[in-house]
Parts: structure tokens; sequence; C-alpha cells
């Protein structure tokens, strides 16, 4: 794939964390990856693989401890984000680049309606006035699936059930039509069939659209659902990267062999559920 398919391309990525004054952690240890035009790539991985702070890394959303390398690079249509002053990044956050993250409710507001929340948006990167974008918010919840978008415009985010919480998340993060959408996790806090109705929203959306999504997620199970391409990581380290029909067909590395068979399967009852170190050691 030429360099003019890439959305996005993520190279030699590094990323530690000031502990104290001797010491650091490195949490991203040198990955590279590409996200392609009108594509899904998914980036799985346990918990503490480097996932997220890849992600947020790129978006320059990352605490004040964080050290980034010059040599590390994400270039965005040939700009180097990991460069790019806060101006610069404010600009492109939210307008060509959307994040949906892992829970709602810690990311709406509690105390403004959520219609006012995506009017925001509107106002601040498209230039909407406030009749315009509130009644861009209205055709959005309706896209997004929320019954009765006219009244839920104005409701406030506690008053949303966790599926309609995160739909206004996704109603927020493709108002603007960004090109690259970023999702941290986005249906682990729902149940499985919200999350399933999550996920074919995000499809039909990234169709429609015709955007790219990064996809993050610990669960090969979404993956299969989803995404065209997968990126595994694991500790810092991508370990594999693959067409999500290689990956679950003949997978390479053993640290995703050991993903896939901890995924719980519908033919046995174990006494446990399996871990990773089950099948690495």
């Amino acid at each position: 794939m030429t360099t003019s398919e890439h959305l996005l391309q993520v190279q030699d990525l590094r990323v530690s964390f000031r502990v104290d004054k001797h010491n650091t952690f490195e949490a991203v240890k040198g990955i590279s990856f590409d996200v392609p035009k009108n594509r899904t790539i998914a980036l799985v991985g346990e918990s503490g693989s480097g996932k997220s702070v890849s992600a947020m890394a790129i978006l320059g959303l990352l605490p004040e401890n964080a050290r980034i390398p010059a040599a590390s690079r994400a270039l965005y249509g040939g700009e180097d984000l990991l460069k790019a002053t806060p101006q610069r990044l404010q600009a492109i956050r939210g307008k060509d680049i959307s994040v949906i993250f892992q829970e709602p409710m810690t990311s709406l507001n509690p105390v403004f309606p959520v219609g006012e929340q995506i009017g925001e948006t509107l106002r601040l990167h498209m230039g909407l006035t406030a009749r315009q974008a509130a009644s861009r918010a209205v055709d959005l919840l309706a896209e997004v699936g929320i019954p009765n978008p006219a009244l839920r415009v104005r409701s406030f985010p506690h008053e949303l059930s966790g599926g309609q919480q995160q739909r206004v998340m996704i109603a927020m993060a493709i108002a603007c039509e960004p090109k690259l959408l970023i999702a941290d996790e986005p249906t682990t806090a729902l149940d499985v069939t919200i999350q399933k109705q999550i996920l074919e929203l995000i499809a039909g959306l990234q169709e429609k659209h015709h955007m790219s999504v990064l996809f993050i997620t610990h669960d090969l199970g979404v993956v299969g659902e989803i995404a065209n391409h997968v990126v595994v990581m694991q500790n810092g380290v991508v370990q594999e990267q693959a067409t999500v029909r290689e990956i679950f067909e003949s997978p390479q590395h053993p640290y995703t062999k050991a993903l896939l068979e901890c995924r719980p399967r519908l033919d046995r009852r174990p006494k446990r559920l399996p871990v990773i170190d089950d099948f690495l050691k």
C-alpha cells in the first residue's frame, strides 16, 4: 500500500513516564503501524499493553510527565502530529481526528444538556451559530439511533442509559465528519446486547462517512466483527500485525495464539476462566 493510501503512519513511537526524580517507566517501546484510508484497524492487547497510551500520544493528550523522543513520528497527511503545536492539535482534535472514550459518564459534562455539548463542538470547529448547532445536534442524535432526539437533546447525561450515553459520545465524535475516529474500548462498560448495537453503529457510520477507524480493544471477539487489520500489542511492543482473517486462521506469535485461546468457549465449561499465562508457559 502506498504512502498516499495511508491516513496515519506511526513510526518508532516510544513513550515513557517519569515516575520520580531518578526513575522512568517505558510504556511504549518503538511501535510502528499504519492506518489506511477508509479502513478499520484494531489495536489489540491486554490492559497495560500500551494501546491507549499510543493513541493518546498521537493526539497530544498524555500527562505532563510523559516523554516522547524526537525520533518518534505520527504522520497525518505528511504532518508530524508529535511535533505539532498545542494550537494546531486543538484545531485537529474533534474536527479531523475524533475520539470515543471508554467511559462516557466520565467524558460527558454532568451539568450541561447533551445537545449543548454536541453543539459546542460544532460551533468551535464548524463555525455554526447556536441555532444551527442545536438543529444539527438533533440530527446527529437521530443518526446514532437515539429515540425522540428532539426531546433527548435537552437531557442531562445522568438521564440517559449507558448505551445512550455512548451514542451521544459517538454523535459528538462524528459531528464534524472526521477523517479518523479513535474508539478507545467504547463497548467495555456495556452489556453484550448494547455492545453489538454500538459495534454495528460504528461500522455503519464508518462506511457512510468514509472514515478510518482506530479501534482499541482487548476483546478479539469484537475485532472479528469490525476490523480489517489487526495490530497485536504486548508490554509496549507490537508482536504481530496482519489481516483479521490471517490473525484468526493462522496466528504467528505465541501471544496472539494465547489471546485467541482465552476466548470463552461454548462447547465446554472450564473450572476457571483461562488467562494468557496458561498458554504462554
